[in-house]
Order: structure tokens, then sequence, then C-alpha cells
């Protein structure tokens, strides 16, 4: 008896956390997607993650790392629906309490991100533990009745205070396991496909929020840029099966940020500001605004900080835009070396992300951009539509803003931006790097002539010699691809003659600046990750 009413008490927690969740989906619906409990509870986890636990979870889930934190929420969530529901079987207002409880983490955590705009984000939250709560009370109410009941009494109260009652009229209502089963299999049934009705309506809704912004994506027409890329020379890209594409494609772009829920953000009603330190001139600008502006085309390889040493979070992209420094200049800013006062430029997504960059960087006459489109299509959402911002030549978190709405111009002095504050490098040129994509780890390639080929960066800087060495012998010069430019990753080949046994294949690059990729491996924190790349294979 005891442990059926456990189980029966534990079905009642989890209906109740799935009733809650369910009307704050809904809830969310009418005040933004973003505030749901999972969502904000998830960001807020994030926000206060280690630097070296994230970093973790990107290596080892790569771009599944939110959704492997939202099922942690949801198991988390669900353990503790469990545990409230089994005490609330005795303690009906302390396992409601318990849900309330959890209601008011979600609002806080809602009310506190850094995009909240408003304490009505807070409503998904409290709305869906009152609802969780009570449902939670209620259940776990007829429960306690019936165990009275079945023993002849009839309860009195909250406490479980009986008295004496009729039996045989007991009997006849609950038959004579003493158990009312189909009351409450009913009263279950009806509570969970309630919830399940009013979660996908909520879904529905929130899902219908973004149509919107997809049909703005739909009718953006690039326009030709007034400075064209030059076409991808020939020979840039090697017909060896391995290599990773000269270009990736916007499928297979890596994807790392801190958003759980991708922003979906409509052109025609979104805004760029551009304001503080040193511009003589406020201005606030849309989308047609930037469309109408001169555009820039060109070829830039990123690369993720937290890409460990052979890593996959680096890609390169045909990219259209508008030359971040003109837009600048026409503001009136000045960099540092020419007096300006603000040395840092601080990009706002519309998510409340914030990346530092050293405006000097952005406006010594490198390609920086804020981009509009990706290899020839406007940006996908995953990756920042309907602008973001780039810089060649430094890592993706001092650079890249995605979903990018305001510009501030300030010092790092008077400002640390989200990373800064997680104790990342303020400043982060990225290091020269190269890696093997084959033979891969582990291959097992025949005796004789074997192609060892791969890709190595060094952005802005640009790649002027591969090396490659089998096992502790010499250094062997590679053949490099056709360079497109500095900008640009380089693909490499290197022709071994190989023989039988197992060896070690390792990779280094030389950047124009004369500088070799250092052999010392250093971590991804705090300003990216630093060794060379090397593969063990078996000659058969």
């Amino acid at each position: 008896m005891v442990w059926r009413q456990a189980g029966l008490g534990a079905l009642s927690g989890l209906l109740a956390g799935y009733a809650a969740l369910a009307t704050a989906e809904l809830v969310s619906a009418a005040v933004r997607p973003e505030s749901s409990p999972v969502v904000s509870v998830g960001g807020a986890a994030i926000d206060r993650t280690p630097a070296a636990v994230k970093d973790w979870a990107i290596r080892h889930f790569g771009t599944n790392d939110k959704l492997v934190l939202q099922l942690g929420i949801l198991v988390v969530l669900a353990l503790l629906a469990l545990v409230l529901g089994v005490a609330a079987v005795r303690y009906r207002r302390i396992g409601s309490a318990g849900v309330l409880l959890f209601g008011v983490v979600g609002a806080v955590a809602a009310t506190s991100r850094p995009d909240s705009t408003s304490v009505s984000d807070a409503l998904p939250s409290v709305v869906g533990a009152v609802v969780g709560a009570g449902l939670l009370y209620w259940l776990s109410g007829r429960l306690r009745s019936r165990r009275g009941r079945a023993r002849g009494e009839e309860p009195l109260g909250d406490e479980g205070m009986t008295v004496l009652g009729g039996r045989e009229a007991s009997m006849r209502d609950e038959g004579e396991s003493g158990w009312d089963r189909r009351g409450f299999i009913v009263a279950a049934t009806a509570a969970a496909a309630a919830s399940t009705g009013v979660g996908v309506l909520g879904r529905s809704l929130n899902g219908s929020q973004g149509q919107n912004a997809v049909a703005s994506r739909t009718q953006v027409m690039l326009p030709a840029p007034a400075s064209a890329a030059a076409p991808v020379p020939k020979g840039a890209g090697l017909r060896i099966k391995g290599v990773s594409p000269f270009m990736t494609l916007n499928q297979d772009f890596y994807r790392v940020d801190t958003a759980l829920v991708v922003p979906k953000v409509d052109a025609t009603t979104w805004r760029l500001r551009i304001h503080g330190k040193g511009v003589a001139r406020e201005r606030t600008l849309s989308f047609d605004d930037l469309l109408r502006m001169p555009l820039i085309e060109r070829d830039i390889t990123l690369t993720c900080v937290s890409n460990e040493v052979g890593g996959p979070y680096v890609g390169n992209a045909r990219w259209i835009g508008v030359r971040l420094a003109d837009l600048l200049a026409a503001s009136g800013v000045t960099p540092p070396s020419k007096g300006g006062p603000a040395d840092q430029l601080v990009a706002r997504s519309v998510d409340g992300m914030t990346i530092g960059s050293p405006v000097e960087d952005v406006m010594d006459g490198r390609d920086a951009m804020l981009a509009l489109g990706m290899n020839g299509q406007p940006l996908p959402f995953a990756h920042g539509f309907p602008v973001r911002m780039l810089v060649p030549g430094l890592y993706g978190y001092v650079s890249a803003c995605k979903w990018i709405q305001d510009i501030e111009l300030t010092t790092f002095d008077d400002y640390d931006s989200y990373w800064a504050k997680r104790d990342w490098a303020r400043k982060a040129p990225i290091k020269t790097q190269s890696r093997i994509d084959t033979p891969k780890p582990f291959a097992r390639p025949m005796a004789g002539m074997v192609m060892v080929a791969g890709v190595a960066w060094a952005q802005h800087r640009g790649i002027d010699k591969v090396e490659v060495r089998v096992d502790d012998g010499p250094w062997e010069r590679a053949t490099l691809a056709a360079e497109d430019t500095r900008d640009t990753w380089r693909q490499w080949s290197y022709a071994w003659e190989a023989t039988s046994g197992g060896h070690t294949l390792t990779v280094r690059a030389t950047d124009r600046t004369g500088e070799t990729q250092t052999a010392k491996r250093t971590p991804t924190i705090p300003d990216g990750a630093s060794g060379r790349h090397s593969v063990v294979v078996t000659v058969d």
C-alpha cells in the first residue's frame, strides 16, 4: 500500500510539473518566447557556468551542447517533481509550496537575463507554478482521502485527521480493494490531456511569432556588391578525398553561442544604434539603410576560440555586408592611433550577449563588416540574420556578434564584455594553426603512396609554409594549394611513402610574419589553444 501511494504521488508530481511547463509555454507566447522557464533558467545556467565547463561542453557536445543542457534541465525538473509528488501524499502544502518555489526561481532567472526587457518576463514561470501547485494539491488531496475512506474514515482538515465513517458506503464507491482507481485515472488523464493541449497551443503560438521574421528573410534581395570578391583561384580547393571543402556550406558551418533558442528577428523592424565615446553623430539604422549603402563581398575564414588543436570549429565562407570602418567614420569615430577616445567597440545582440572588439583592429584597413549575407544568401537565422559582425583575424568571441542591434564605443577600462567578465582575454588575435584532415586518426592505410592533407590558417597574416613530420623524422615541406586571400584558410598536401607499422603524423604551419606554429600545448582558455595537430595511423 505504501509503495502504491508513493507511486501515485510521484505520478501526481510529474503531472503537476508537466502542467506547469505547458502553462508557462502558453503564457510565454503572450510575453516573449525567451521568457519561458526552460529557456530562461537554461540561459541563467549558461551565464553562471565556469568557462572551463562551457569549454568542456563545446568540445564534447559541439553544436548539441544547448540541447544537452535543455534535456538536463528537464531531467532535473522531472526528478524534483517526483520527489515533491511523493512528499505531497503526506504533506500537501509542502509539496505544492515546492512547486511554487521553482516558479520563483524561474521568475528570477527570466528577469535577471541580459535581454530581459520588463518584469513581465516573470509571468510564465509564476503562472505555470501556480497551476502546477494547484494541480498537485488537488491530486494529492484525492489520494489522501481515498486512503482514509479505505479504512472506513473520512478526512478532516489538511493534516490527515479523520473520524470513523461509513465503511459500507466507502467500499461501494471504491470497490473491495479500497482504491478508486477509475477516478484517479480519469483525473490524471484529464490533467495530462489538458496540459498537452495547452503546451501544443503555446508552442504553436511561439512558433507563429517567428513567421514575420521568416517572411522578412524570404523577401531580402541582396544587391550586387560595390566591391565584389575576386573569383576563388583555380587550385585553391584540393581534390583529395577527406579534405574539408574550401568553401563551407551554410548548413555545415559551425555554430557556437550561448543562445538556447535561435533568435528570429524581423528585418523590417530591426534597428541598429551606434553611440558612445567619440561618436559625433549618433545614428539609428534600419536593414534597408544598410542595403542601400555600398556593400563589400569578401571570403573570410572564421574560427571559434573554443576550437581545440585539430578541432572542427573553423569554416570559410563568402560574406557580403557594409564595411564597419566606413560606418564608424560616418558617425565621426576615429581610432585610438589617431586620437580617438574609445579603444573598445561593444556589440550587443538581441539575446543580451555583449562582445568587445578593439577599435584599432576594426578600423586598421582590414575587411571588418556588418554582414548581411553568407555564400550568396541572406544570413541564416542560426548565423545572425538579419545582421552580424565579423572582423578578420580575431576569434569570434571578440569580433563576431550575431543578431547585432547596438554598437557602443567605450574603453576596455570602463567596460568588460560578457566573456571578459568570465576571465577570457580582452584581445584575441587568431593563432597560427594547421590541421590534418586525412588520414583520420587510427586509420589503416595500405603501404605505399598515401596523401596526407588538410588546412592551415592564420587570418589576416596568411600562410607561408606547411610542414609534415613522420614520427621523429625531419620536417618535410608540404605542397600548398593556391591562396585565395590572407583572410582565408589554405589547403595543403604531402605525398607520404608509407611503410608498414604504426606511425605518428604531425603538422605545423608558418605564417607570413615568419612565426611558426608552436609545439607548446595550451588550453583554449584564455585566448585560444596552441600546439601541433597529430594523428596516429597503422599502415598495413
